[in-house]
């Protein structure tokens, strides 16, 4: 796909992720739809795009009637590119986790990148050539302690955009999921990024993560592709052996609960 002058609305956009995602796009000629919480953040990316013609859209992705609005502006705008970027992820214990911040994680992982795609298949079917773009996570394909809920919305959204893709097999979209593994982002506390230290997990920058999301849009079909080395390999073996991956991780637990309690501490 020539994603050169696409209208592609990009949700989440002013997180680390989505601003590195925006500018990758923006400096390969796309027009971007903008869209996350906050003004002023909005108004700092799109000064700082390549390119004349990209919006930016206020809209909080938890209430229903804001995506409906989000939905009306990009049907009028015909976008060709839907990527669902957005995304809570807290690091907590379950019995710890609130209902409120429940409810949260899946309205914005699941609900919203559901009801965004039921509403624009019509617009992107009229297209030539279109494409559907969903942020999945490693935690999609691996139960991971403390992340119960994150875990949960990550699932569902590999499961539906597995099933989306296989619906529009016979169609012009192209249904992407792209599964990162940790990357260097706000969204990450401190207590996380110790966590991952102690552990020795490795963490990939946002501008890495946007270029493997420019190389999905640039191929030539759908593709379901998990960042990272081993944790590709584990993802794999949890699909076939998971019973080896809880071993592995209970070994781990000891040192998980110790920093999701001290995250609590400080949330």
């Amino acid at each position: 796909m020539d994603i050169r002058n696409k209208t592609i609305l990009l949700t989440g956009a002013t997180g680390g992720m989505g601003s590195a995602i925006a500018q990758k796009l923006a400096s390969e000629g796309a027009r971007l739809l903008l869209a996350g919480r906050r003004q002023e953040r909005l108004e700092v990316l799109l000064h700082a795009l390549p390119g004349q013609l990209h919006r930016t859209i206020v809209v909080d992705l938890e209430s229903q009637e804001e995506r409906s609005q989000l939905i009306n502006v990009c049907k009028k705008e015909a976008i060709d590119i839907l990527i669902n970027n957005a995304g809570i992820c807290q690091f907590s214990l379950l019995e710890s986790t609130s209902e409120q911040s429940l409810k949260a994680i899946l309205a914005t992982n699941v609900e919203a990148p559901a009801h965004l795609c039921q509403a624009l298949l019509p617009v992107l079917k009229n297209k030539p050539e279109a494409a559907i773009v969903n942020i999945g996570s490693v935690f999609g394909a691996i139960g991971y302690p403390g992340y119960s809920m994150y875990c949960a919305s990550k699932f569902a959204l590999r499961g539906f955009t597995e099933a989306l893709r296989r619906e529009l097999s016979d169609t012009a979209i192209r249904v992407h999921l792209l599964s990162p593994r940790a990357t260097e982002t706000d969204i990450n506390s401190q207590a996380v990024n110790a966590l991952n230290q102690t552990l020795g997990i490795s963490v990939d920058s946002p501008d890495f993560v946007a270029n493997e999301l420019l190389s999905l849009l640039l191929s030539q079909r759908s593709q379901q592709k998990t960042l990272g080395w081993p944790e590709k390999l584990f993802s794999r073996i949890n699909g076939a052996l998971p019973g080896l991956v809880d071993g592995s991780l209970k070994k781990q637990l000891p040192i998980i609960r110790k920093y999701a309690l001290l995250n609590q501490q400080k949330s």
